[in-house]
């Protein structure tokens, strides 16, 4: 009875009772009252007369909550429907919200008390004020900044409004505003600051009241990123500030506006205002804060507000530099401002709290690239003096000039930048290859899961190490080899310091010259070696042995051009295999994988004083060498020593080694296979399939390095491989016939099933591994049709393995066109069956959803002359899973099916059935694409959606469609071209889906759609401005929108760090690196 009386909104809503509503959900009662409450609220909510009670149940409400239930009504009105509602209902709510703030925050005791709803109040004055404001509210600044004048409560409250407006604008507003009402807001805050500007100089000189004057600081804090800058360096602002910033209540807020001003960055006109407001910040901040201040200490034992004082201390030197450290290399005066203001910026940055040290490594980052690259650049006078700033050609006494000038900043800088290099070696974050940590506990362990912050902070700090290194090699040298003489005398020896230390060493790997290199690594590695001698215990040798994995595995160069070193690591890596403490091992073997990938060849050759290869001395030694390791690191280890294989160019050797290598597993598997011949039964004990297992993944990690190599032993196994695949198929066929769905899962039926997808793994390694040689296709391909294309058609939906579906998507890419009349069978043993199992809803069969839509990807792209002759029914289906896949809001699915879709457009485009094609499926593709494209869920799909719109509308302007698009028979008024009768239909379908929005709204984003179709770039920013318009994307995150452009930016730094050595690992570069 209660429900009804609310729902009925004819007449005013019963307060008392929305009350007792909302005090039942927020409440500890029933969960039955809370859902029923839920249930009701939710109702209201969405009704569209709703928001007419608002202004009723704020006036009558005694709960805080019912209010921001009343508000959050209005909040969607103001945001979906404002300017559809009449003039008088806009304006009558516009000064009811504006009377309740202007009431409530006169009276100190009632500001006080309702300050929570009167902060609600105020962004939903700030919500109407981005729709009314300037051009039907134009009085709103003077309004505002009169009413402040009256009451010193009232103006800390119009102080906040104020901030709210600026962060809208200037913050918030990507992705929420069109471009135009973006720059609309910003002129019109522009144009109004005087007053602002007037009323905050004001009350810093006048008010004695401290909420105010912090009030005034926040919003000025928001204010000065964007104001004129007559405004900042022509009005007495910013000597208020610096007289303001000793004061401690005052302090950070201050601090915080005096960073904003240095983070200002606009030509040389205030430099010596920039220069002469240093200078006395820093008098001031000896007095507060000594330099001799230990602050890592001060920052632990202090105060929020200490701790925040620091943290933007931070932040203020990092911005100053940023924007005007040239202004402090003038004069001596300044210089030594400069030097001591850097001293407290390093000692800032051993404090220990992450957001801290982000904050000094990114500004670190960024000063040693700009010495560096003036440093890099002295050959090229030209790139030097664009860095600097000088736009002229260079004569040759000028370039002498520049030389000196740039060797006296590199000596100004070289006593903080050789603090810097001991920061950086003492902070040095985790790499990601160390698998041994040191826990809360202080014991040592493997790591469990990865800290993708921590490699982040690696990644930074390893460049900027690189920078130092780059800078002088010598004292990056020589602190690295004092540091590790210390670890070995025992004086500072750490768990922590051995570990930066070497991960310091590794990081800066390439960076040297290959002779200064040698001579480093040498010392290095000698005293790591002896290091592990001279240890005891279980704990410090884990440590010790993760180092040295580390740090050999990041110099591939040194261990070429040194075989006796690389055979000792090798040795030491072999030893380390057989030591159990936890991740040793795992780290031996992807340190072992590391060196064998950049130093095959040195293994296969007889190096000088040694009787054979080395690759013949492993595989004698092989089955002792394996002993400790668990399965998953003996197929490592196999995949490594497959690697030195390949580098063995005589083909007899190779197969010699090959057949050494897998004579364990063949012997095993011969065994089986032997004992199944004479019973079957034999192959279903678990123990024999756990055996099949692990001898098929030995093989798949063997195909996967030796590539075409691996023929002689695939060959040797493949036809009994088959039949047991077929056998195990067949097994679980009939446990899932008999026991249902739970069969699935029991274990021995999961083990049968690992069988079946490692012998698919293995047989598209090989062939995605192998050249491109037809008769391996012709070999393979044949007899594996019916063992495993026709078992997937046979078999139960729970018993089919998905990796059928990329082992032929694989097939398919590899062999191309000669799989076009293959086409048909695999479509029939596959495309049906497996629509049925993923289009019943979007969860079922991750697995094969995304396999599927691969493989028909490959079909599409090398064998589109198959997909044509199929028959419409099949093409149709073809379409539907297309759409049924980027529907999907799994971005991997969504995207396959994308660009799955541009590539059959594009391919039926260019064939003779073009007008066939987009006559039946040109409007049902639009209208889905329309659907994801203006559906918040698929935002990562954007650039694709936009790919496609574009096609379709350059097709019908100039695409040679010579039929028209519409059904004719239909539609009786026939239309000049496809252009307008798609452009009447695309209005009509985007009116229907967006009724918030004016038909010329609509019609105006579709003609300029058609205006725009020639530019990516344009006809993208339309489409962002019609999302932002439409509001399905407000108060959203939106960088997918942007995803493009942050890609692009992403490929243009990789390159540039192409050029610098050492900055992107030798280990990550893709050059074979085998030597002679």
């Amino acid at each position: 009875m209660a429900a009804e009386k609310l729902r009925d909104l004819s007449q005013p809503i019963d307060v008392a009772l929305l009350d007792a509503t909302v005090a039942a959900f927020y409440g500890t009662g029933s969960k039955e009252e809370r859902t029923a409450a839920d249930h009701i609220l939710r109702e209201l909510q969405t009704n569209q007369d709703m928001w007419l009670q608002v202004v009723h149940i704020l006036r009558n409400a005694q709960i805080l909550n019912t209010k921001f239930f009343a508000l959050q009504v209005l909040e969607g009105v103001i945001k979906y429907r404002w300017n559809a509602l009449p003039v008088e209902q806009r304006d009558g709510m516009k000064n009811y919200i504006s009377d309740v703030i202007v009431k409530l925050s006169t009276d100190e005791i009632s500001f006080r008390q309702e300050r929570l709803y009167v902060n609600k109040l105020n962004v939903i004055l700030v919500q109407i004020l981005k729709h009314e404001w300037p051009g039907r509210w134009q009085s709103f600044i003077p309004d505002l900044v009169a009413a402040a004048k009256t009451s010193e409560t009232i103006c800390e409250n119009c102080m906040a409004i104020l901030k709210l407006l600026s962060e809208e604008v200037f913050d918030f507003s990507r992705g929420e505003l069109t471009q135009q009402k973006i720059k609309e807001l910003k002129q019109s805050l522009n144009r109004e600051f005087q007053l602002i500007h007037e009323l905050c100089a004001y009350v810093l000189s006048a008010s004695q009241r401290a909420e105010l004057i912090r009030a005034t600081l926040a919003t000025l804090h928001a204010f000065l990123s964007w104001i004129p800058l007559g405004y900042i360096f022509e009005s007495p602002l910013l000597e208020t500030l610096l007289k303001l910033f000793p004061v401690l209540a005052y302090r950070n807020l201050t601090l915080q506006c005096l960073t904003e001003v240095a983070a200002l960055s606009f030509g040389d006109f205030y430099n010596m205002q920039y220069a002469k407001k240093y200078i006395i910040f820093m008098v001031q901040l000896q007095t507060i804060l000594p330099p001799s201040t230990n602050f890592p200490e001060a920052y632990r034992n202090g105060n929020s507000e200490e701790q925040a004082f620091i943290q933007n201390l931070a932040l203020f030197f990092t911005s100053f530099y940023k924007s005007h450290i040239r202004v402090l290399e003038s004069t001596q005066e300044n210089k030594n401002a400069l030097l001591t203001g850097l001293e407290y910026l390093i000692n800032i940055s051993y404090v220990d709290d992450t957001e801290v040290f982000k904050v000094c490594l990114d500004y670190w980052n960024s000063l040693v690239l700009e010495l560096f690259e003036a440093h890099h650049n002295l050959d090229n006078p030209e790139a030097t003096a664009n860095m600097m700033g000088l736009q002229m050609p260079m004569l040759p006494h000028m370039v002498d000039g520049l030389g000196s000038q740039l060797l006296q900043r590199q000596q100004l800088y070289a006593g903080s930048m050789s603090k810097l290099r001991s920061l950086m070696i003492c902070r040095m974050a985790k790499p990601e290859e160390v698998l041994i940590v040191e826990d809360e506990n202080g014991n040592i362990v493997r790591e469990t899961m990865r800290d993708n912050d921590v490699l982040l902070q690696y990644k930074i700090m390893r460049e900027t190490l690189i920078y130092l290194a780059h800078l002088d090699h010598e004292d990056t040298e020589k602190q690295m080899l004092r540091k590790l003489s210390q670890q070995l005398s025992g004086e500072d020896r750490t768990w922590n310091n051995l570990n930066t230390l070497c991960w310091a060493i590794g990081s800066i790997a390439g960076s040297m010259v290959e002779e200064q290199e040698n001579r480093f690594l040498v010392m290095v590695i000698r005293d790591l070696l002896n290091l592990c001698e001279i240890s005891r215990g279980k704990d410090n040798k884990a440590v010790i042995a993760s180092n040295i994995m580390y740090v050999v595995g990041q110099y591939p160069r040194f261990l070429r051009t040194h075989w006796k070193f690389l055979k000792t690591v090798v040795t030491k890596l072999f030893e380390f295999m057989h030591e159990t403490h936890p991740g040793v091992q795992d780290m031996a073997c992807d340190t072992f994988l590391k060196i064998v990938q950049k130093c095959r060849r040195k293994f296969v050759v007889v190096q000088v004083g040694e009787n054979e290869p080395f690759i013949s001395e492993l595989l004698t030694s092989l089955p002792v060498t394996i002993t400790d390791l668990q399965p998953h690191q003996i197929h490592a280890f196999y995949e490594s020593v497959g690697h030195m294989i390949q580098g063995e160019s005589d083909p007899q050797k190779r197969d010699e080694y090959i057949q050494r290598l897998m004579e364990l597993p063949n012997q095993k598997w011969a065994e089986i296979i032997g004992q199944a011949h004479q019973s079957v039964d034999f192959l279903k004990d678990q123990n024999v399939i756990r055996a099949v297992l692990n001898i098929l993944q030995t093989n798949t990690s063997v195909a996967s390095s030796l590539g075409t190599y691996f023929l002689p032993q695939i060959s040797v196994i493949f036809l009994d491989m088959l039949n047991v695949y077929r056998m195990y198929s067949e097994l679980i066929s009939t446990s899932i016939a008999q026991g249902g769905p739970y069969a699935s899962r029991t274990s021995i039926v999961k083990l049968l099933r690992s069988v079946k997808r490692e012998t698919l793994k293995l047989i598209e390694a090989f062939l995605d591994k192998a050249e491109d040689q037809p008769h391996i296709g012709k070999q393979f391909v044949p007899p594996m049709m019916d063992p495993v294309l026709g078992d997937y058609a046979r078999n139960l939906p729970d018993a089919r393995e998905s990796e059928v579906l990329s082992l032929f998507a694989t097939i398919i890419n590899k062999y191309k066109g000669a799989m076009i009349e293959d086409i048909p069978r695999i479509f029939e043993a596959i495309f049906q069956c497996t629509l049925k199992m993923i289009t019943k809803n979007f969860e079922d069969y991750p697995e094969h959803r995304l396999k599927f839509f691969s493989l028909l990807r490959a079909i599409a792209t090398h064998c589109f002359p198959a997909l044509i002759n199929t028959s419409c029914e099949q093409l149709k289906l073809v379409i539907d899973s297309i759409i049924w896949a980027f529907r999907h809001t799994e971005r991997n699915i969504a995207e396959t099916g994308l660009n799955l879709l541009l590539e059959m457009l594009k391919n039926f485009q260019a064939s003779e059935f073009c007008n066939q094609f987009y006559k039946t499926y040109f409007l049902t593709i639009e209208q889905e694409i329309f659907a994801v494209l203006t559906d918040s869920f698929h935002k990562p799909g954007f650039k694709l959606h936009v790919l496609v719109l574009q096609h379709l509308f350059c097709l019908v302007e100039f695409g040679g469609l010579t039929e028209p698009l519409w059904d004719v028979a239909a539609v009786p008024y026939p239309y000049p071209n496809n252009a307008l009768f798609i452009c009447e239909y695309t209005v009509k379908l985007l009116i229907t889906s967006f009724p918030n929005m004016a038909t010329t709204e609509v019609t105006k984003f579709v003609n300029g759609l058609f205006e725009s179709r020639a530019g990516l770039s344009t006809f993208k920013n339309h489409i962002r401005d019609f999302l932002v318009q439409s509001k399905e994307f407000s108060a959203q995150d939106n960088k997918d929108l942007y995803a493009e452009e942050v890609a692009a930016q992403r490929e243009r730094e990789r390159q540039r760090m192409l050029s610098i050595p050492g900055l992107i690992s030798p280990n990550e570069i893709q050059d074979e690196m085998v030597d002679s």
